[in-house]
């Protein structure tokens, strides 16, 4: 894979990466109303490829490989890594990067490290934590403030945090606000050039 391979528009696109098995094509789906936009898999690591997918005409979800265990070689994991990381700083019409992780587990170390990564690195990002349906309420907010308090020990400022459900859609309201804020921003500074 590379870049080229990537449309070449100027429509904004909006990102979507977690660890494997995050649910992350579940939220895709959600989010468009559709049941299979994009593919989803018991087994981690279904997404090997960027998919680009357009909507309403005017801008892009991406939907990218995940991070951490999928059942691929480690030639395949690192070619994997590398594109990622050739998207994530190279992309320029990389919007914005929305960050799975999932609201049933305590901060994992590779999340906190991939976030904390996207802030060096200047990455304009939202974590979303999903599967807030799968367990009970005090544990996703038990799960959420531990998470904080994981973040706390790097950022001044914390980065914007959604709790969803794909089967309930909770936070499908407050995604796509961010979504439509950030086209109307990039619509005005494009008006500009």
């Amino acid at each position: 894979p590379s870049l080229e391979l990537c449309p070449n528009t100027n429509f904004p696109e909006f990102a979507f990466i977690g660890r494997s098995n995050v649910g992350k094509s579940s939220l895709i789906n959600m989010l468009v109303n559709r049941t299979s936009l994009a593919k989803t898999a018991a087994k981690p690591g279904k997404t090997r490829l960027i998919n680009h997918f357009l909507i309403n005409n005017n801008w892009y979800l991406v939907d990218l490989p995940g991070y951490g265990y999928a059942s691929a070689s480690k030639t395949e994991i690192k070619n994997w890594n590398n594109f990622i990381s050739d998207f994530l700083l190279k992309r320029e019409n990389l919007s914005c990067l929305f960050v799975l992780v999932d609201s049933r587990l305590e901060p994992q170390k590779i999340d906190i490290q991939f976030i904390n990564n996207l802030g060096e690195l200047q990455i304009p990002f939202v974590i979303i934590s999903t599967k807030s349906d799968k367990v009970s309420k005090l544990k996703v907010q038990n799960n959420f403030k531990l998470l904080i308090d994981e973040l706390k020990k790097t950022w001044e400022i914390i980065p914007e945090i959604i709790i969803s459900s794909s089967k309930t859609k909770e936070g499908r309201d407050a995604i796509l606000d961010i979504i439509d804020k950030t086209i109307k921003e990039w619509d005005y500074n494009k008006s500009f050039i």
